[in-house]
């Protein structure tokens, strides 16, 4: 039996197929938050202040899922469905056990197939009702915010290296081109305790006066704040990363000519024409110098005659 291909009738259900076909500049990506089968109360309170920081991007799932185990074969494949049934690009997923007690799994999907995992064990949590600050310096919903790796883990070490991409994927929302300042209102600081272990915590970012057109910056902490222990961690596959990374190139562009970019940036090749130097005009045929000429034409003249007299003037003597 084939599979049955659906065509969408109503126009609702073709601009929902449209708006999720590929395209050259592509969506924001959007978050699935859910949880296992058993969580506790603290990795409830995580999630759902995750969700409050990626409001507007965000899909929160409260029930529970027991057929979720990211890391095994034939555990993600409920986890790939709801990816596929959301459209989202980004997973956080909370579990407890005794083993791994208050585990997250930040992770990213390609083609709505799982792409890459971080595990992480949450200790130290903080919520932001513990905070004591302003309220107006909450979290606005589209603002773009600042990210400080502190630690030279974020470097060196394989694991953080990996934490330190999907968090900047998490967080960062919307790639834009041009920036106001009264949008960057928040930092994340990480910084790494120890080659497993991450401090991470949300700032807001005050701006006072400063006497000169850049203002003074401040910050304030208003949570959530944790320690990351990493625990596990899977790379993509090198062909999948080949291919996730491939760029679509524009079918009405034109490619320049001549033109090659590598490591040392954008070079291009200018081609000249054979030089003919048999033909090449010589210094007398320059036609800067006819006017010269023309000018000395008489002048010789004018001595020419003036020998002639004096010849006749000294026959006739």
């Amino acid at each position: 039996m084939g599979l049955e291909i659906r065509i969408p009738k109503s126009d609702r259900a073709k601009r929902a197929v449209e708006k999720r076909a590929p395209k050259l500049s592509e969506n924001g990506k959007k978050t699935l938050i859910l949880q296992g089968t058993k969580t506790s109360n603290m990795l409830n309170n995580v999630l759902t202040e995750l969700y409050h920081l990626k409001r507007g991007s965000a899909i929160r799932y409260t029930r529970k899922n027991d057929n979720i185990r990211p890391f095994e074969n034939g555990g993600e494949t409920s986890l790939e469905f709801y990816s596929l049934k959301t459209d989202c690009s980004l997973f956080v997923y909370g579990a407890h056990s005794k083993k791994r007690p208050n585990n997250l799994v930040l992770g990213r999907t390609y083609d709505h197939h799982i792409y890459d995992l971080v595990e992480v064990g949450v200790e130290n949590f903080k919520s932001m009702k513990d905070f004591s600050y302003d309220k107006k310096l909450a979290p606005r919903v589209g603002s773009k915010p600042f990210f400080a790796f502190i630690g030279e883990g974020f470097e060196s070490v394989e694991e953080l290296k990996h934490l330190k991409e999907v968090l900047l994927e998490l967080f960062r929302g919307e790639v834009i081109e041009n920036l106001n300042l009264s949008g960057v209102d928040r930092v994340y600081v990480c910084t790494a305790t120890s080659s497993n272990t991450v401090f991470f915590t949300h700032c807001a970012l005050r701006l006072k006066r400063s006497g000169t057109v850049v203002p003074r910056m401040e910050l304030v902490e208003v949570g959530p704040s944790m320690d990351l222990v990493v625990r596990r961690h899977r790379l993509p596959n090198e062909g999948v990363t080949k291919q996730a990374m491939r760029k679509s190139i524009d079918p009405h562009k034109k490619k320049p000519k001549n033109v090659k970019s590598d490591f040392e940036g954008v070079r291009g090749r200018v081609y000249i024409p054979d030089q003919e130097v048999g033909s090449m005009p010589l210094f007398n045929n320059v036609k800067g110098l006819k006017r010269e000429r023309r000018e000395g034409k008489p002048k010789k003249e004018k001595d020419n005659d003036s020998q002639e007299t004096k010849k006749q003037k000294v026959v006739s003597e």
